[in-house]
């Protein structure tokens, strides 16, 4: 281990002593100490996650609310929506995924349903029309 050490001097006519830099593993060497163990170092890695992102279906769940209600499902949705959110905010995550799924479950029912009493709103009503001529 042999490095070499740069010395910078200050001017003479100064009072103040002359700056040395002293390389990183030789500051540790002087204040640690040579190692005491031969073996090579081991190291444990803690992997710490972010914030997990559970989706709570909110906007989806007002959506069904305002404008598919069919059976009430998009009000249920909304209600475990706002269950999921509030299980995230605390800090529940898995209760917040249970009630997340849950949402989602019922969102996909009311948006099925939605869709489906729409297209039969359209149809019904042409094919009684195509009926009477």
């Amino acid at each position: 281990m042999n490095h070499t050490v740069q010395t910078f001097f200050t001017p003479a006519g100064t009072d103040r002593p002359p700056n040395y830099e002293m390389l990183k593993e030789e500051h540790e060497v002087a204040t640690l100490g040579a190692p005491h163990n031969p073996a090579a170092p081991t190291s444990t890695v803690i992997h710490i996650r972010s914030e997990t992102s559970v989706p709570d279906h909110v906007v989806w769940s007002l959506f069904n609310t305002l404008f598919m209600n069919s059976c009430c499902l998009g009000f249920i949705a909304f209600a475990y929506s706002v269950k999921s959110r509030d299980r995230k905010m605390v800090g529940d995550l898995t209760g917040a995924q249970a009630y997340a799924s849950t949402a989602k479950c019922l969102n996909i029912w009311a948006l099925i349903l939605g869709i489906v009493t729409t297209i039969l709103l359209i149809i019904i009503p042409i094919l009684i029309l195509q009926a009477y001529q």
